[in-house]
């Protein structure tokens, strides 16, 4: 199911490089959030395990290596001599099962444990399908699907990237979902989330920060001065690349306190994950034009639960007013006739000792979306975020 150390997204990596350079001895706590509900088979925590214990044996070899320093110059010969060195350690994820209930625990170095996020998800995901006995459509079916929705944005111009690795419904359709993409005459696919399938396809890799990234800042100093402090550390390691702020970690009224005209001119956009679509490009317009700064010189990418419609309709308000680019995922690649998950695995705390006892030096994290139905973390954890944020 995962079968190369990069069938993960471009952001993992990004963000573990800034980990290892930052925060090397940081220790890190995520956990499993099914959203949806779903009940899991019986075995399914065992047949999960099995797919991460193969895991251990990935590794980076010479000629993935030459072609990241070639395609991604912000990787440090440091940084790619450590990735080279890495290893999963299966041992770092805890799947247990009661009755339906899936529990998913990772822990460890943060260095080490922010690559686990995504591959688990994917492996959860194709293992439910597999185990549940649910086919795909037939094949022709979705190839012409896939085709029909790369023709309809390539004739509105709409420029997007296939964010699906983490609920795909298999890394077969994964694969195949591109290849229909990418022989669409005039496609304007401008990449992939997936670094192992943007060597594969000769494609851009993208991605740059999670949300994980402005949590753990908020254990540092509050979830006030979370994202000025995510956003420092992060242009010392990007200063003049992956200029992508995200918005919503703590609400976007609390990140646009922050997001002052030297942020703003400094980094070339932002994302929007959660909440209204184009209520928030009505405030990044407003904010943008507040601090002079001319919006048609920057950049929203919109990754919030996309499909073709829900696009098409964010690019037309958008046209002509700011710069728009799309993360579309789950709808590219698990559209095959299944309903899919809804999970995801997100940090749920964090230590900045490496010799962080069970219960000492943690400190929980939480995230507060533009959507409530989206927000993460212990309760206490949540509702002392939302008072000590006013919210």
């Amino acid at each position: 199911m995962i079968l190369s150390i990069l069938d993960n997204d471009l952001y993992k990596f990004t963000m573990q490089q800034a980990v290892c350079r930052l925060y090397p001895h940081a220790r890190a706590e995520y956990e499993l959030t099914n959203r949806g509900a779903t009940p899991f088979p019986p075995g399914f925590a065992d047949a999960v395990q099995g797919e991460i214990q193969k895991m251990a044996d990935l590794a980076l070899d010479s000629k993935q290596k030459k072609w990241l320093a070639r395609t991604c110059p912000f990787f440090s010969p440091d940084y790619l001599d450590f990735l080279s060195a890495y290893a999963f350690d299966p041992a770092q994820v805890s799947i247990t099962q009661e009755k339906g209930n899936l529990s998913v625990i990772i822990r460890g170095r943060w260095a080490e444990t922010i690559l686990w996020e995504v591959p688990v998800m994917a492996v959860i995901s194709e293992t439910y399908f597999t185990m549940t006995g649910q086919p795909p459509a037939a094949r022709d079916e979705i190839r012409r699907k896939n085709m029909e929705k790369a023709k309809i944005l390539a004739e509105n111009g709409v420029s997007f990237v296939d964010f699906g690795t983490r609920r795909r419904y298999s890394a077969a359709n994964h694969r195949r979902l591109l290849r229909d993409m990418l022989d669409v005459p005039g496609h304007t696919l401008a990449g992939t989330s997936n670094v192992h399938l943007a060597m594969a396809f000769g494609i851009a890799p993208v991605g740059t920060l999670a949300h994980e990234w402005i949590m753990f800042h908020s254990a540092l100093d509050g979830c006030t001065r979370a994202n000025a402090l995510a956003m420092a550390a992060w242009t010392k390691i990007y200063p003049d690349v992956l200029g992508i702020a995200l918005t919503d970690t703590y609400t976007t009224d609390n990140f646009l306190e922050d997001f002052t005209e030297e942020w703003a001119r400094q980094f070339t956009g932002v994302r929007q994950d959660s909440g209204d679509p184009l209520a928030f490009t009505r405030r990044m317009l407003a904010h943008y034009q507040r601090l002079n700064i001319d919006p048609l010189e920057k950049t929203i990418v919109f990754s919030d639960g996309l499909d073709v419609d829900k696009t098409l309709s964010i690019h037309r308000f958008c046209n002509g007013r700011i710069r728009d680019a799309y993360g579309i995922g789950t709808s590219l690649t698990n559209d095959v006739g299944v309903t899919p998950l809804n999970i995801v695995i997100k940090l749920k705390r964090c230590a900045p000792c490496l010799d962080a006892g069970p219960d000492t030096d943690w400190q929980d994290t939480v995230k507060l979306s533009d959507d409530p139905g989206k927000h993460t973390g212990e309760t206490k954890a949540i509702n002392q975020c939302l008072a000590e944020l006013d919210l």
